[in-house]
């Protein structure tokens, strides 16, 4: 009888970590931990690309450019995303670290390509 009174107030206790998202984080001593440090390395080079998309496309714009680039940039995100997309495909606990891995790569290459353009 003390274990169903007992198991919410562990269930509550967990709730902060939970919140924290304690069990989704990067930590390499797994494979989950690693699907997960992938995924936040892809983020910040994500971040860094919204970032520099921000300076480079307005630029573009006042020469007259502005469409063009985006154009282009909306060709570059569909063959990232071809390009990446059979990672996924093979299966196992390995394939997301493998996906988002293709697609920081890619991301970073075409930060460079986009710092070029400043």
């Amino acid at each position: 009888m003390r274990f169903v009174f007992l198991f919410p107030l562990l269930l509550l206790h967990s709730l902060p970590a939970l919140a924290r998202n304690d069990y989704h984080r990067c930590d390499p001593s797994t494979q989950m931990g690693l699907n997960f440090c992938a995924h936040e390395e892809w983020m910040a080079a994500d971040a860094e690309l919204n970032r520099l998309w921000g300076v480079v496309k307005p630029r573009a714009d006042a020469r007259g450019t502005g469409q063009a680039l985006l154009n282009e940039q909306r060709a570059w995100l569909a063959r990232r995303d071809a390009t990446c997309e059979p990672e996924q495909q093979g299966g196992g606990s390995a394939a997301p670290m493998f996906y988002w891995r293709c697609m920081e790569e890619l991301t970073l290459r075409r930060n460079a390509e986009l710092r070029a353009l400043r």
